[in-house]
């Protein structure tokens, strides 16, 4: 690569680059652009073209095109900075290949060969095909098999040069030989330029049929048009603490390594280079957040009053049970926030079972005592109405006033409920969706509990915040999560909260045995759960449902029929959908409550919310349909008394390795952080500014499971950056520095 990717005002010619020609952009002084008007370049016609920015549409950066950039927008990338976002997953040492009389088994080899035949073999009882390839280079030949590999057929022809990238095996059916299976392959042509090898090489995941060599050359074309005064967005003075190239140097150097540098480090995203251009998507995040409480701390909110004795006499009245430490702990840290007139921000993290609720509680009776009104939000019904009960059963006795409103409430029930709201007659409101409605009118709203906060979206939360706006003041927020969420995705995904956590679970639980068998063991499975009824206990036999489909829900329904009838004939059993009223659910938790129906047969709607202590079976049918997440939700639903539980995972005898490795967790620990971890080296992290539970994040080269440690650097620099007044300077220049899209994606197009 030329030393100069730098562009002035740009005229497209026929480049000679070692030996090879292509058209690529080229520097000119003129304020117009010559575009070709043969091989050669003619000045005698001009084109007035802007000169290329980050901001150029990727539909003109040579090697893209039209149809191309179709491709590229299906993955977000519009412009050349999104194209030079799109980092390669891979790079391969091109500047050395290996020979193939010094290949070993289990070794992994990138070589230069050429085809020497190729053919496509079909069975008779699979339509798909396994094509077998012949190449050679000047020391040897390999044989190389592709598993559905049928596409291949016709493409490679005897001749054509191959760049190949896999490791080495022996060939199970011919011991002797050596063989690829399913190598990485290029196919380079007759001429290679310097893009493909005497280098270090970046590998792209192909983009529908724009594959690695063409996005190579894109990119290759799109480094070309970068200033050479490219602004940097990270201040100097921090840059050169951390001693990271310009933000240039790192673009050019992520996509195109300079041949000394280590493969293994760029492999492992850790060249220097790609850890500055990681830093600087975390820094904007997490300045982002760190702005975000910044702001949020100048609002006001009331100071509560704590410690007069009615107020410590009321948090006393309402324990059902002795605090553990970790509570005690976590409301002393919540007790410190109520108190300041900046409103309280706050994550509590607790596993299931844990206590997290009374904590609640005890933060709600404190606005109560301070003359203010206290909302709980939760995102089923189910577990609206646990909560309701829950608080009914432990605040009623002192005095204290607690109303339902969901959306199945109708008609005067309803009516008589906003009204108390409106009047400040309800001190605690509990309910779902329906308190952020428009008609919902609080007197004068100081504290807000939101539960299983990932199944809300942040204007949800906002707007129920909202309706404490109206009176002057913001409320103090806590928000719950039953959910463990590991540090890394702590601070990605709440960094602007202060966290609390709950470690430890109140005396008196038993440890739950879980275990996994199949489904021809299903007989066994169901005598035990007949003994543990006779037993006085109850259980709970789940099915999964996936995306409201009719066919499962139809598959619950049937086997709460056939247990009743041809299983557990001489038990009560319950059914437990999403798609009974509200009333009819309701009816048939009272039921099971009260041990009137001994076995409940239910979809995930148990998930959260459940609380019954007599219940010490949880059976889980195709146990490898849930995400780990939901499986220790559902888990949670026992253990919650004195007796031994059992948890039973059902699945088929043969199932995905990832699904196996699931059901694996949940035998081996029953600790929710350790199980969410590994959900996230499962998953992969979730979008945190979207929706999506799963998968690909919303960065476009950081992973914060991946950069834990540059993650932490990032939060610390970007928190100081915001709260030193002596910086304020430094801080506006960063976000003015920022293109409007970029202030728009980090949330700081607000802040001056």
């Amino acid at each position: 690569m030329r030393a100069s990717f730098a562009p002035a005002v740009l005229y497209r010619a026929p480049l000679g680059h070692n030996g090879i020609k292509r058209e690529v952009f080229c520097r000119t002084s003129a304020t117009k652009v010559l575009l070709p008007r043969s091989a050669g370049c003619s000045r005698n016609t001009f084109s007035t073209v802007p000169t290329p920015t980050l901001a150029t549409e990727v539909r003109m950066i040579k090697g893209v095109g039209p149809q191309r950039a179709e491709l590229l927008a299906s993955r977000g990338i519009h412009t050349l900075e999104d194209l030079l976002s799109y980092l390669p997953f891979r790079y391969e040492d091109r500047i050395h290949f290996s020979n193939i009389k010094d290949i070993q088994p289990n070794g992994v080899y990138t070589i230069r060969v050429q085809v020497m035949s190729g053919q496509a073999v079909r069975s008779m009882r699979r339509h798909d095909a396994v094509f077998h390839l012949l190449v050679r280079d000047a020391t040897g030949q390999l044989p190389c098999k592709f598993f559905h590999g049928g596409y291949l057929e016709g493409r490679l022809k005897p001749g054509q040069s191959l760049i190949l990238h896999g490791k080495a095996e022996v060939d199970k059916l011919r011991p002797a030989r050596i063989e690829m299976v399913n190598p990485q392959m290029e196919l380079t042509g007759d001429q290679m330029d310097s893009t493909e090898v005497g280098r270090i090489v970046p590998i792209y995941e192909a983009i529908g049929t724009f594959g690695s060599r063409a996005i190579r050359r894109a990119i290759y074309a799109a480094l070309e048009l970068i200033d050479p005064n490219l602004p940097d967005i990270l201040p100097a003075p921090l840059r050169t603490r951390l001693g990271y190239p310009s933000r240039r140097e790192a673009l050019i150097h992520t996509h195109f390594p300079p041949a000394g540098e280590s493969l293994d480090a760029l492999n492992t995203f850790r060249s220097p280079a790609q850890q500055r251009l990681i830093f600087e998507e975390l820094f904007l995040y997490q300045l982002s957040l760190a702005l975000d409480r910044k702001i949020t701390r100048k609002e006001k909110a009331i100071a509560f009053r704590l410690r007069e004795n009615n107020i410590r006499e009321a948090l006393k009245r309402i324990l059902p049970f002795k605090p553990t430490a970790a509570q005690k702990r976590v409301l002393a840290e919540i007790a410190a926030d109520l108190e300041k007139p900046a409103p309280m921000n706050r994550l509590l993290q607790g596993d299931v079972g844990s206590g997290k609720t009374i904590i609640a509680l005890q933060a709600a009776v404190i606005a109560i005592e301070n003359g203010l009104q206290s909302a709980l939000m939760a995102p089923t019904e189910i577990l609206a109405v646990q909560h309701y009960l829950a608080a009914k059963r432990i605040l009623a006795p002192s005095g204290y006033r607690v109303e339902l409103l969901i959306s199945g409430l109708k008609g005067r029930d309803k009516l008589a409920v906003l009204e108390s709201i409106k009047t400040g007659e309800a001190q605690l409101v509990i309910g779902t969706h329906a308190l952020i409605e428009d008609n919902v009118a609080f007197a004068r709203l100081g504290f807000v509990a939101v539960d299983e906060q990932h199944r809300f979206g942040v204007l949800q939360r906002k707007r129920l915040m909202d309706k404490s706006l109206v009176h002057g003041h913001a409320p103090h927020v806590l928000v719950l999560t039953a959910t463990p969420i590991p540090r890394t995705l702590s601070l990605t995904l709440y960094g602007d909260l202060d966290v609390s956590v709950i470690d430890e679970l109140p005396p008196g639980r038993t440890p739950i045995e879980t275990r996994m068998t199949t489904e021809p063991h299903l007989p066994g499975v169901w005598e035990f759960l007949r003994r543990e009824v006779a037993a006085g206990h109850q259980g709970y036999i789940v099915y999964p449902v996936i995306e409201e489909s009719k066919l499962e829900l139809k598959a619950a329904i049937e086997e709460f029929e056939r247990l009743s009838r041809e299983v557990f004939p001489k038990l009560k059993l319950g059914l437990l959908h999403g798609r009974l009223s509200s009333d009819e659910k309701d009816s048939v938790m009272q039921r099971f409550r009260k041990n009137e129906v001994q076995i409940l047969v239910a979809t995930t709607v148990v998930e959260v919310g459940v609380d019954v202590p007599n219940a010490t079976v949880m059976v889980i049918e195709h146990a490898e349909r849930f995400g780990l997440s939901q499986l220790h939700q559902l888990r949670g639903r026992i253990g919650r008394g004195a007796a031994k539980s059992h948890c039973i995972l059902v699945a088929p005898p043969y199932i995905k390795e990832e699904s196996r490795a699931r059901l694996d967790t949940m035998v081996r620990t029953a600790n929710g952080f350790e199980i969410a971890e590994t959900d996230l080296l499962l998953r992969g992290p979730g979008e945190f500014f979207g929706t999506r539970q799963s998968g690909d994040m919303g960065f476009h080269i950081a992973n914060p499971l991946r950069d834990r440690e540059l993650l932490e650097l990032a939060r610390r620099e970007a928190f100081a950056l915001a709260d030193d007044p002596e910086r304020a300077a430094e801080l506006r220049t960063v976000i003015r520095s920022l293109p409007e899209h970029w202030q728009r994606r980090y949330h700081l197009a607000r802040v001056g």
